[in-house]
């Protein structure tokens, strides 16, 4: 199978998901419930929509589970191969191991926790209009000094890498997709760490190399938090963020089969309610990821938090900006705030932690 696109894609998907345990304790990031579908489902459906059909994978943190869910892609629509990586490459080290499945003479290249609205096809386009050797995408953004940022001249040229400073001086910030010629892919030292924002990036700019610069302001998240996982996830089912791979329509709440709602329950926000969960009457549920077999008990309140497989909360339990890892339970009457992690199988009696006095 060829693309039509003519360009293979590159999805590199090896992180360990630090920033969002415990839930990446029992699956890797990009392979979470997003909108009722692994994250990575929403990417591969948008790169099938660009018309790019061979995808290979750059795994490592728990490589398997991704292999047993989508196979050969064939149901997405797409040719999947995957590559493991025995130890961390970094992004620059993960794009060079996967050189030698490529097939065409330029790949698109991913960052696997970006959500994104570019338009792909655009990108390629411009990387071939160009003749660049790198392509890269690039996001303006309202606060550059949170990243680094990449200056371009007139013409669209990449000028410099810049570190993170208070006073930027462009809001284009490096976005996390690339289209790389294959030769220039290739020219990535191989089997060792390789950052190519610190060396391949820099190095080619050295050597007078033409990077290209696709400068976009459409929806763009990085999803590696627990704050923007539920922000992605809710606008993917408000329709904010583009997917083809949403499980129902688009609309504030999104409920999966075989879940159950209380009639006088409240789901908002751009919710998801996983398959088997169950939420009391009475009970607000708003921006919240709610994974499989979740349980929450009659006037409840959950905002702005994930709850992992299996999940309880107690009757009256406040949680707000909360991760609750697979099979934790939270007590009646609980208060949990801003942050607060628990990590799985845990159980805080009922009443046990409150942040505020009243009760």
């Amino acid at each position: 199978m060829t693309s039509e696109l003519g360009v293979d894609a590159v999805v590199l998907v090896g992180g360990k998901g630090t920033r969002l345990r415990p839930l990446t304790l029992s699956a890797p990031k990009p392979m979470l419930p997003t909108a009722g579908v692994p994250f990575l489902t929403h990417l591969l459906s948008r790169i099938r929509a660009a018309g790019i059909t061979h995808v290979v994978l750059g795994t490592s943190y728990r490589a398997e589970v991704f292999e047993d869910y989508f196979g050969d892609g064939a149901s997405l629509g797409l040719e999947l191969e995957y590559v493991v990586e025995d130890e961390p490459l970094d992004t620059g080290g993960a794009i060079r191991n996967v050189a030698g499945h490529l097939r065409g003479e330029h790949a698109v290249i991913f960052n696997g926790d970006i959500l994104s609205g570019a338009d792909l096809r655009a990108l390629v386009q411009t990387h071939r209009d160009t003749a660049a050797d790198v392509t890269l995408h690039l996001q303006r953004v309202a606060d550059p000094s949170r990243f680094g940022s990449v200056p371009t001249d007139p013409d669209g040229r990449v000028t410099a890498f810049l570190e993170k400073t208070p006073n930027p001086p462009t809001d284009q910030i490096n976005a996390g997709c690339y289209v790389f010629r294959r030769p220039v892919l290739e020219s990535i030292p191989a089997g060792r760490r390789v950052s190519v924002e610190r060396e391949t990036f820099p190095g080619l700019l050295e050597r007078g190399a033409h990077l290209h610069g696709f400068v976009d302001a459409s929806y763009w998240l990085d999803v590696g938090t627990p704050g923007a996982f539920v922000r992605g996830s809710a606008d993917l089912v408000r329709g904010l963020a583009p997917t083809s791979a949403l499980p129902g329509p688009t609309g504030e709440a999104l409920v999966l089969d075989g879940a159950e709602v209380g009639a006088d329950a409240t789901v908002t926000g751009g919710s998801t309610i996983g398959t088997g969960a169950q939420v009391g009457s009475g009970a607000r549920i708003a921006g919240s990821v709610l994974f499989d077999r979740v349980t929450v008990a009659e006037n409840a309140v959950v905002e702005n938090s994930v709850l992992g497989v299996g999940a309880q909360v107690g009757k009256g339990a406040v949680l707000r900006g909360v991760v609750l890892g697979d099979g934790a339970v939270v007590g009646a009457g609980c208060e949990l705030l801003d942050g607060a992690r628990v990590w799985p199988d845990v159980t805080l009696p009922d009443g046990s932690i409150r942040f505020s006095s009243d009760t």
